[in-house]
């Protein structure tokens, strides 16, 4: 995890590994923190052995950015400091996964109306997305492909094609015809494009329509609806 800008109290460095890189240890204040319990605060040990781990964030047209990771990984020969930049980097992807889940696989909006119901639509949802990660595993595999070129939009839109074949098709076949769908999901890639940036906006105008706040029985069209504005 990122050191927490707070974190430097209690903080003992231990031994230095090199530039950047050293081994530290974390003392338990005494007063515990407002969002623990006092049972969880006493069940957590008085020392912690860490490591720190700082590296430089460049990037062309900003501004560098020092960061320090955290980590339980102190075995400094088989995890070098440069694995931890690259691994930190990585980890910005989860924001592009839980988009892959909300738009790719239409989980932004949930249809079902009671609680229970809603709750197995996120788990089907999360059976499906997990479900085409591991075929696109698989393709990556097959086709020795990068995983993280292959494309999650295209992996869905292979899929919903080959879907239909694959039900028909005899045992004999199955196999030729999934490995067939493993080599057109390892065609669909992506770029590489490091450090890229991608804003979160519109690219189409919404259309000027009232919101629909009520139930559609008690709802009441406000006339010359396109010339709709909304009262501040």
């Amino acid at each position: 995890m990122r050191l927490h800008q707070r974190r430097s109290a209690g903080a003992r460095i231990t031994k230095r590994i090199g530039p950047g890189d050293a081994l530290v240890q974390w003392t338990k204040m005494k007063p515990c923190p407002k969002g623990l319990s006092k049972e969880l605060w006493a069940a957590i040990p008085c020392v912690l052995n860490l490591r720190h781990v700082s590296f430089t964030v460049d990037i062309p047209g900003f501004r560098s950015q020092p960061i320090t990771i955290a980590t339980t990984l102190t075995d400094y020969r088989r995890f070098p400091a440069t694995a931890f930049a690259e691994l930190y980097r990585r980890r910005w992807c989860v924001e592009l996964y839980f988009k892959d889940i909300k738009i790719s696989l239409g989980m932004d909006v949930l249809r079902c109306k009671t609680p229970e119901m809603v709750e197995k639509e996120v788990v089907m949802h999360i059976i499906a997305y997990n479900l085409i990660r591991a075929t696109m595993i698989e393709a990556a595999r097959a086709t020795l492909k990068p995983l993280e070129r292959i494309s999650f939009k295209g992996a869905c839109q292979a899929i919903r094609e080959w879907t239909p074949i694959l039900a028909i098709a005899s045992e004999s076949a199955l196999t030729k015809l999934y490995h067939a769908m493993l080599q057109a999901i390892g065609r669909a890639t992506v770029p590489r494009r490091p450090n890229r940036v991608e804003p979160r906006a519109r690219k189409r105008r919404p259309k000027n329509y009232q919101l629909l706040n009520q139930p559609r029985h008690l709802f009441k069209e406000i006339a010359h609806r396109s010339k709709y504005r909304k009262i501040p």
